[in-house]
């Protein structure tokens, strides 16, 4: 791989680490709080708002600042937002301003590889971005659980027994702190990022022209034979995905019996999966075999639905590794090819925000249709059972798509 790849893979998962170990301790803040279970989905719906809402702005912003300086400075922006959920802001509120710095943060970090590897070894390298982005929501989700359980809880407060004053008053200030000392080693990290030069003349940023070209963007990658499937695939996996992240952990408190603390730790079980499929399609799928991968969507709504009907431990572990490395081995070959002909199309960091929004839309809507069902008191397998079986459904129809598009 080129020089300084390395540094940002480090970079993104030191930070992606820091993202998804303040989602588990904000969620045990909330229920610390007293607040109702429907409101932990809203912590990531708070999250996600920016991506969709700033995407015309964000890729132009990418291609007009070089990537890897403003890494650094929107892993600064997270910072903030993790410092006013400890100054008192409410966490729905500090989570809305760490997703303004991640929705600039990643089309500078995926555009940086469309710039930096050629086009033989772009799924290779999306295989070790998404095994560090996966690594880093196994392992954050794991630290996060670890730090928000009673027996870290207790001595983590022997260790720290007088935060600052300003803080707010939690026992989970330390776990809090500890999440701030990740943001920093990430901010560190990034020294080591290639600094490519921008590819777009610093431009003033007006809302109505970066609207039109943002709409004209998004319609010439749906339009696009291969970028329209692969947009149409990432976008009803990962809106899927949210969804799923937190219905596992409602399933296993609800289904299994298990607290939060040891729920994170079956949540992290789909992502080692997700990290045995993403590796082994880094390996084995070349670019133009991309398509041929749509029937592990299939395979993989059922899994979902599958392991929602299971009550015991013991089968329900290695069917969510199973279920984990089905999706990783879909996402990596859809992904690159993504990259790939956006990199062609529009420019790396436009290409990026584009499937940003789509993505990140779909994550805000199912995340929304969840919340309402909890709200309206559905039963977490019913939930599952059908979030499954309409994203079997939505990959069959993509592929009945191909097929008649190829015939």
């Amino acid at each position: 791989m080129p020089q300084g790849f390395y540094w940002l893979i480090l970079a993104q998962f030191f930070s992606a680490l820091a993202d998804n170990s303040l989602l588990i301790v904000a969620m045990a803040f909330l229920h610390e709080q007293g607040y109702p279970a429907w409101w932990a989905p809203l912590l990531k719906f708070s999250f996600t708002w920016a991506y969709v809402l700033l995407a015309p702005g964000v890729g132009h912003l990418a291609d007009m600042a070089p990537k890897g300086l403003l890494m650094g400075w929107m892993n600064a922006v997270k910072l903030a937002g993790a410092l006013t959920l400890l100054a008192g802001l409410h966490p729905i509120l500090a989570f809305a301003l760490i997703g303004m710095g991640a929705s600039a943060y990643a089309p500078a970090k995926y555009g940086l590889i469309t710039e930096t590897v050629p086009p033989s070894r772009l799924v290779a390298a999306n295989g070790w971005l998404e095994v560090t982005v996966v690594l880093s929501v196994l392992l954050g989700t794991g630290l996060g659980g670890l730090l928000v359980s009673d027996f870290a809880v207790a001595g983590l407060s022997q260790l720290w027994p007088n935060p600052p004053s300003w803080w707010v008053d939690t026992r989970l200030a330390t776990a809090f702190a500890l999440v701030l000392a990740l943001y920093l080693l990430a901010a560190l990290l990034n020294i080591g990022v290639p600094r490519r030069a921008a590819r777009l003349p610093v431009a003033r940023l007006q809302l109505r022209p970066l609207l039109q070209d943002f709409r004209q963007s998004n319609r010439q990658l749906w339009l696009d034979p291969l970028g329209g499937l692969s947009l149409a695939v990432t976008t009803l996996f990962w809106g899927a995905g949210a969804v799923l992240q937190f219905a596992v952990l409602r399933w296993a408190q609800d289904v299994i019996g298990l607290a939060l603390d040891r729920a994170a730790y079956l949540q992290a079980c789909v992502a080692i999966g997700v990290v045995v499929g993403a590796g082994l399609a880094a390996h084995r799928i070349a670019l133009n075999r991309a398509a041929t991968m749509l029937p592990w969507g299939v395979a993989l709504g059922l899994l979902v639905a599958a392991s929602s009907l299971l009550t015991a431990l013991e089968w329900a572990l290695p069917l969510l590794v199973v279920t984990g490395a089905v999706g990783g081995l879909l996402v990596v070959p859809m992904n690159a090819l993504l990259q790939y002909r956006g990199h062609r199309l529009l420019s790396p960091g436009r290409s990026i925000a584009v499937q940003g929004f789509n993505e990140n839309l779909s994550v805000l809507v199912m995340l929304g249709l969840y919340t309402l069902l909890l709200w309206l008191g559905l039963p977490i397998v019913p939930l599952m059972v059908g979030f499954g079986l309409l994203l079997a459904a939505g990959m069959a129809a993509l592929m009945l798509q191909l097929r008649l598009k190829r015939a």
